[in-house]
This record gives C-alpha cells, structure tokens and sequence, in this order.
C-alpha cells in the first residue's frame, strides 16, 4: 500500500502539490475561525432558580417554596438532577439538564413551569432565574475608585452608571456589584412619638410604600386643548418623605416627620472586597 502511495504521487506530481495547497488553505481558514476558548467550559448545562422569600426560616422556605419547586422541575424533558439548598430568607434549585440539551431551550423550558407554578407558592413570592454564565465565564474583576469619593458615592457610581454600560456590552451576561454600602433612605420610627399620636407602624410603612408612586389622572378640557392630570409622588429626598401624611387629628395632619427621623444611611453590608 506504501509503496503503491508513493509511486502513484511521484506519477501525479502536479495533482499531489494541488492537494498539498489546498489543504494548506484550509488550514489557515480554521486557524482563523475556529473559535479558541483559553479556559473550556467543563461544567453542566443548568439553570439556577432563586427565590427569595425575606424573614422566613430555612424550614419554612424549604417547606412552601424549595420543595414544590424541586419536585415540579424533576419532570421536565431532559433533566438529569435536581439540586436544592434552603437558607434564611431565600432559596437557591441546580436544574442540571443532559450534555446534549440547549442551554436557552432548558431556560425557556423552566420559565414555562415557574409561570405554571406561580399560583401555588406564597403571595409574594417570584421565582428568578439566574444569569445564564457559568462561574468559569468570571473573567474580569474592576475597581471603582475616586479621590475624595466616599464609599456610598463610589458604589452609587457602579449602580448607577458603570453597571449599565457595561451591561451592554455584547457577551456581557451579568455585571455583579461587590463592595461599598448602598444607599437608603432610613426612617427611625420613635415608639414614644407613636403612641402619642395612637399610630400604629404598619400605618407609616403604609404611608411609605402608597406614597412612593406616580399616578395618571383624566384630562381637563380648556380652550379647545386637553391638559393631562398627572401626579408625582416618587420620592426624590430626605424633605418629600418627612412630609407624607399618616393621618389627621381633628383636621390636623401629622407628618411622618413627627413621629420619626428620616435620613439617607447606609444599607447593612452583609459582605466586603479587600
């Protein structure tokens, strides 16, 4: 066979250089398109649902929202594991799908069940999916930083302005946010003012939470023209929430001013990057 190879190239020397060019060019067009991955992508194809249920116990999340969960995703089409952990105020499900299955097709697919699934989980409670990025795809760590920039501005700037740009950035599947405190508004609810005025505290959460809206009304027509009725009521400082009505005394109204001290604060840190 060897010999019959060679003797056959050495009659078709033009054919053989032909053959040799082509699979030169070849391989120069895959050397330039084929994609390179410095770091393969080894871990399973799965979906990360979390679901966060604040204040509750591990037991309960477990209960009414882990186990439900867990038990209605085992039946979907190419599922290969399910895995679940329960912690205080939130629960984290591993839907490990075959080698063989889409990613998108098995996200889309968990949406469809999570809809499905909304009625019979407590009131409040949504499910999420995670970021559609395995932790092999973290590729890029940054530091905000600025002279004269308190922690609270710096992590405002990330929030609010480099998060988005980077966002958009095309492959960009999630820009996570470490560090810094978040900014709050706090209000600091005085129990001797309350029962002074015979407030309850569900009534200036109340007032916090049904204040902190725009509305749209009707029209008034005038002269031929429509005016359009809006009403804003997003709270922009520390001035709009100290002035929201809880109630009225004989026609008089009491302010949230006067039974708490409102001020912008820092957000509890549950973690910090050194």
């Amino acid at each position: 066979m060897i010999n019959w190879l060679i003797d056959a190239s050495l009659r078709n020397r033009f054919l053989v250089v032909v053959v040799c060019l082509l699979i030169g060019i070849w391989g120069y067009w895959a050397l330039l398109t084929t994609p390179i991955d410095a770091i393969p992508d080894l871990s399973d194809n799965q979906v990360i649902v979390f679901t966060d249920w604040p204040g509750r116990s591990p037991q309960e999340v477990e209960d009414q929202v882990t186990y439900p969960l867990t038990v209605s995703l085992q039946g979907l089409p190419g599922v290969r594991v399910v895995r679940a952990s329960s912690a205080f105020g939130f629960s984290m499900i591993n839907v490990i799908f075959e080698d063989g299955a889409d990613l998108y097709f098995a996200r889309s697919r968990v949406l469809e069940r999570l809809n499905l699934l909304a009625k019979s989980l407590p009131a409040g409670v949504i499910p999420s999916l995670g970021p559609d990025a395995t932790g092999v795809g973290h590729v890029f760590w940054y530091t905000v930083e600025g002279p004269g920039r308190s922690l609270r501005d710096l992590r405002s700037i990330q929030d609010w302005y480099v998060h988005y740009q980077l966002n958009a950035v095309p492959g960009v599947a999630e820009v996570a946010s470490v560090g810094g405190v978040v900014r709050q508004y706090q209000v600091d609810v005085d129990p001797n003012r309350l029962r002074a005025f015979r407030i309850p505290v569900s009534a200036v959460v109340d007032a916090v939470l049904k204040s902190n809206r725009n509305v749209g009304g009707n029209v008034v027509e005038a002269s031929g023209t429509w005016t359009v009725i809006r009403g804003l009521g997003l709270i922009e400082s520390v001035r709009d929430l100290e002035h929201l009505v809880l109630t009225a005394d004989n026609g008089t109204p009491i302010y949230v001013s006067q039974v708490a001290d409102v001020k912008i604060g820092d957000a509890f840190r549950v973690a910090a990057l050194m």
